[in-house]
């Protein structure tokens, strides 16, 4: 006789029915807000006081120079308890903003670079405790469905926050954007005190900070998963930004100005605020490594056909590039934080977050320097084929097996 079939397991529950889940978000939105306001703000800030476009071009260095230090900073995230890391972070950094109101001259712009540093760094430290935490304050099924939220929220600040940030500094100048900032941290902190979650305190580590720091890189290369999507994560990410540098190029073939690019940069947006909506069911019907496969192919098409110059046709790419570039992402945060133990898991999100963006600092240089060498018609063709060719590893497992061990392996055993 023919046994019976498997039980099929069962849905998740609503992700915004988990109390946990809708602080965490929350949180994600009202913070996120402030850092997007301020980031375009800090620019004008410092243009406006010394007329320099190399220093107002420095801002975006000093908050995104820490990001290379994450594999060092992570390990914090697992040398204490989470929560209240996340409030101290939270704290300090609202702290750190309110000095910003007495900058406002040259001579003081020293001490906006210097928070810029400072609030990268402690950004460092706070994904890497939040992305922990999460997975002990959510379910761990809902974990896919919560990162796309949350890339969603932060997409939907970056439509809207840098917007507000610019009107408010128009009427009120830098001081005001920077305490709109501190204000939204210390509204974070509010939230995450309400965090239902029972954490253990750490045991003390037995090895130094750098042997420790060593071991969220040595499992992520090691684990059979996770290192290929963190490459193809890394790879992205630098085609990315050799894509990114071409876009007014781009835009000058269409015959705008380059504050067309705004437009182009919106309709991106709102495509990555869709992908967020619909990864956790992405991610339990394909599966990681084909939702992350398909996600790279749909951009590299994007970007070869940005190479046509009609205006429709650079619309669509843009969408389509807003929905597939997320794809990756969230899967290299999903899969890390179900495939990593707990003790481990802050300094191998921070190490996996360096090796994924870091390449795209690379990739900006590099496709600043080909697009005045190449000719865009062959450059973005040629970009979107090799980009195309990065997906075919992840396809290679099949998917049947990938979608039960994404759904099923890490709930049997967390660690």
């Amino acid at each position: 006789m023919t046994p019976p079939p498997p039980p099929t397991p069962p849905l998740p529950r609503p992700l915004l029915h988990d109390h946990n889940a809708r602080l965490y978000l929350t949180a994600v939105i009202v913070s996120g807000f402030g850092t997007s306001a301020l980031w375009l703000a800090s620019g004008v800030w410092v243009k406006d006081l010394t007329g320099s476009d190399g220093l107002a071009a420095l801002c975006m260095l000093a908050m995104w120079a820490p990001t290379l230090a994450g594999p060092a900073l992570g390990t914090l995230a697992d040398r204490t308890r989470r929560k209240p890391l996340l409030i101290g972070a939270n704290l300090l950094l609202a702290a750190l903003l309110l000095t910003l109101v007495t900058v406002d001259s040259p001579g003081s712009v020293w001490l906006l670079f210097a928070v810029l540093f400072v609030y990268g760094a402690t950004g460092v430290v706070h994904d890497a405790a939040e992305s922990a935490l999460v997975t002990a304050a959510v379910d761990r099924t809902l974990l896919g469905d919560f990162n796309g939220l949350r890339m969603s929220a932060t997409e939907g600040m970056k439509l809207l926050a840098p917007l507000a940030g610019a009107g408010l500094y128009a009427a009120y100048g830098g001081p005001a954007v920077a305490a709109l900032d501190a204000a939204t941290f210390l509204a974070a902190v509010g939230l995450y005190t309400r965090l239902r979650v029972h954490e253990p305190r750490p045991e003390p580590p037995a090895l130094a900070w750098r042997a420790q720091t060593a071991e969220g890189a040595r499992h992520l290369w090691r684990h059979p998963r996770l290192r290929p999507l963190v490459l193809a994560g890394g790879t992205t990410m630098l085609f990315a930004g050799l894509s990114g540098a071409m876009i007014y190029a781009v835009v000058d073939g269409l015959g705008h100005s380059p504050a067309y690019t705004g437009v182009l940069y919106a309709v991106q947006g709102a495509g990555s605020l869709t992908v967020g909506l619909l990864s956790g069911p992405a991610l339990r019907h394909l599966g990681e490594r084909r939702f992350a496969a398909y996600g790279i192919a749909l951009t590299a098409v994007a970007a070869g056909l940005r190479a046509v110059p009609a205006d429709w046709l650079a619309l669509v790419c843009s969408a389509a590039a807003g929905l597939g570039l997320p794809c990756v992402l969230i899967t290299v945060l999903t899969a890390v934080q179900r495939e990593t133990p707990d003790a481990l898991l802050g300094r191998t999100v921070a190490t996996a977050n360096t090796l994924v963006f870091a390449p795209n600092v690379l990739g900006l240089a590099a496709g600043a320097a080909l697009v005045e060498l190449v000719g865009l018609r062959l450059l973005l063709p040629i970009l979107g084929a090799v980009w195309l060719a990065t997906a075919l590893p992840l396809l290679h497992s099949p998917a049947r097996a990938d979608r039960t061990a994404s759904r099923s392996a890490s709930d049997a055993n967390p660690a």
